[in-house]
């Protein structure tokens, strides 16, 4: 029962977050299935991210001036890997794929993948801390499903967002899917940073990185809400064009 319970809520973020997303897609909502296989390839990315972890430790990692910074472990050990895996199974699972054909598709997608490596995260930390003791399971479970699982998701929004780009104005392909990759990056290495950084901080120090860490959280949830609607938009436009071209060719195929 209580093993049910941790489990409950090691999944449930993951599942608000992917209901939240998938009744934002309001023009053409993409099939059950290919959703499915993006939340599992997000898992596969886990993988990914742990041969990239190797390599760095083998490299970067046996630098002691490096290795040895908040720097090294929220960016070069968390977020670069991490964004990097995720961007390259969408490239493999999804890019080439039939039912990416709007622009609102790209944030569907990689919000799926972002959530389903956070859910296998989220039940390999908190199943650790729970082999110390379950109240330090239940603690890990609520705070990143507070912190971490809502991290993945407006990552993956900002990713989606610019691999839609890319996708659809292919004419700055390159521009565009570089600019994602880096500014997930950004996000997700500044999110671990301020949250690592305060372990060896006085208290007034700590509290004044928290404050800059719940404003950039929240700045992060109105770029997020920003990016998701100018996507809505852009799709709404793009079924209006598609339609007008139908309606032409059928009016052009009866003279």
């Amino acid at each position: 029962m209580i093993i049910g319970s941790l489990l409950g809520l090691t999944l449930l973020p993951v599942f608000l977050l992917m209901i939240f997303i998938y009744f934002q897609d309001k023009y053409q909502k993409e099939p059950i299935k290919k959703l499915v296989k993006a939340f599992f390839a997000g898992m596969l990315a886990i993988a990914f991210t742990m041969v990239l972890d190797t390599i760095i430790e083998f490299t970067l990692g046996q630098i002691p001036a490096l290795a040895n910074t908040v720097f090294y472990q929220a960016f070069l050990t968390a977020g670069i890997p991490e964004e990097l895996s995720k961007f390259l199974i969408f490239l493999i699972f999804i890019w080439r794929d039939k039912d990416f054909d709007e622009y609102f598709d790209g944030i569907v997608y990689a919000c799926f993948i972002s959530l389903g490596f956070a859910c296998l995260e989220n039940i390999m930390y908190v199943f650790d801390a729970s082999m110390a003791s379950l109240a330090g399971g239940f603690v890990t479970s609520f705070l990143r499903a507070v912190l971490s699982v809502p991290g993945h998701f407006l990552f993956g929004v900002i990713l989606g967002y610019f691999l839609s780009l890319a996708k659809f104005k292919p004419e700055k392909k390159g521009r565009y899917m570089v600019l994602g990759l880096l500014l997930a990056m950004l996000a997700h290495g500044m999110f671990d940073w301020l949250l690592m950084i305060t372990d060896n901080l006085s208290t007034g120090m700590t509290l004044l990185v928290y404050a800059f860490f719940i404003m950039g959280d929240v700045g992060l949830w109105f770029c997020a809400i920003g990016l998701i609607r100018k996507q809505q938009r852009n799709s709404l436009q793009q079924k209006n064009e598609a339609e007008i071209i139908a309606f032409e060719n059928k009016y052009n195929q009866t003279l």
